[in-house]
């Protein structure tokens, strides 16, 4: 009998292909069923996890793309221009045998690539729907080792205790023993909720050791912090290049520019416009999914974020907004004085021409 008698292998592909997706126009698009996602808590209490517009799933067969690679292929579209592809395919065997699928889907550029294009497909399709379409697509993987039954039970302490080293292994996707160091490392930072549930994040992949109903709700918040991750990560990439911008159009002004204070107004322009869009978007991905009551999915959130250094990307982003709001209040008070200056020239010129005028006869 099977060491491991019911599991799956689940990769989540996510992708920001928009500035923002139109919800409501995905089933027409799609012309087959659509589920609006929604979290079922572990806790059996009144608690839940709230989405703000909740993200709308449907079988990847809906939109012209079928199995990858022997993975079913389901998708979900959050309305901040994500699109994620899970693909998802079950498992019975050996624990070695999980460590070998670890090592050969963990990071795998092939499946990738292949998932990108079935991305792109689905793009394609519901187009019309999305705002501000992306050509270049930033991409951001996962994988999940989901654990719904054993052959002989154990509790999430016997499972570290027993398994701690394959669990380490496969978490890695390494095919050289790693160091205790390492392995200690991996390991102190799970979460259980239960006696007999776990689930241990890295920034790459995760396990969860769970009933098919409670891993459902740990897989939904490992999806939804990577697509938090993917869209701080543009945001970052963003202002990058847009400070660049600023900063060679505040440093290399054509000639006439100096004299208006035009480099400044236009900056002062660009960098609010920038400023007001980076900022609502931030706040739609940071309040797109709203935890009410429920600690422990509060308590997961927190931990999986902290793994994927969600927090680090969104310090990243706000040191840089905070960086635009000086430039911002700069370029509007050079552009005060520069346009000061221009009127004191020009004040100067007019009694200067006046004065010639004068000297000429011209006026008395």
């Amino acid at each position: 009998m099977s060491e491991i008698q019911s599991a799956q292998i689940v990769l989540f592909y996510l992708f920001d292909v928009a500035e923002t997706i139109d919800l409501q126009a995905i089933p027409g698009l799609i012309g087959g069923p659509t589920v609006a996602a929604r979290l079922a808590p572990k806790p059996a209490t009144p608690a839940y996890v709230q989405y703000d517009k909740p993200p709308i799933s449907f079988e990847g067969e809906a939109a012209g793309v079928g199995e990858l690679d022997g993975f079913r292929v389901r998708v979900r579209v959050y309305d901040y221009g994500v699109i994620s592809l899970a693909l998802s395919r079950s498992f019975a065997g050996s624990w070695t045998e999980l460590v070998g699928v670890g090592q050969d889907l963990i990071e795998s550029p092939e499946l990738e690539q292949r998932a990108e294009q079935a991305c792109r497909t689905i793009a394609d399709r519901l187009r019309s729907a999305l705002k501000g379409y992306r050509e270049a697509f930033l991409g951001e993987d996962y994988f999940v080792y989901v654990l719904n039954e054993l052959e002989h039970p154990v509790s999430a302490e016997e499972l570290v205790t027993s398994r701690g080293e394959e669990i380490a292994t496969m978490l890695r996707g390494e095919r050289q023993p790693l160091s205790d160091q390492e392995k200690n490392t991996i390991m102190r930072h799970k979460i259980s909720y239960l006696v007999d549930d776990l689930v241990v994040p890295t920034w790459n992949a995760a396990l969860v050791y769970d009933t098919p109903g409670g891993a459902q709700a740990a897989l939904e918040i490992l999806e939804f912090a990577n697509s938090q991750l993917l869209e701080f990560r543009y945001y970052d990439e963003l202002l990058d290049d847009q400070l660049a911008s600023i900063y060679a159009r505040l440093q290399q002004p054509r000639w006439f520019e100096s004299w208006i204070g035009a480099r400044y107004a236009g900056a002062a322009r660009q960098v609010h416009s920038l400023f007001i869009d980076v900022n609502e978007l931030t706040d739609r991905t940071e309040n797109a999914l709203k935890f009410v009551g429920d600690i422990y999915a509060a308590r997961l959130f927190a931990l999986v974020g902290d793994r994927l250094g969600l927090n680090r990307w969104k310090g990243n982003v706000q040191e840089k907004l905070e960086t635009l709001d000086d430039i911002y209040r700069f370029a509007v008070e050079q552009s005060a004085m520069a346009r000061g200056q221009f009127l004191e020239l020009t004040v100067i010129v007019i009694l200067v021409l006046e004065l010639v005028l004068i000297l000429m006869g011209v006026m008395k």
